[in-house]
């Protein structure tokens, strides 16, 4: 789900899980960055 964010804060949730946070590293992710942290269907 898409949420909007505050300040310029980017964070990549999955399942409730911090994936990724642009506020503490500085950057967007990459695509792939992303996808690595999705579960994939057995």
């Amino acid at each position: 789900m898409l949420q909007p964010g505050r300040s310029g804060v980017f964070d990549v949730t999955v399942d409730e899980r911090l994936v990724f946070s642009k506020h503490a590293v500085g950057r967007f992710p990459t695509h792939a960055e992303i996808l690595d942290q999705i579960p994939r269907a057995p």
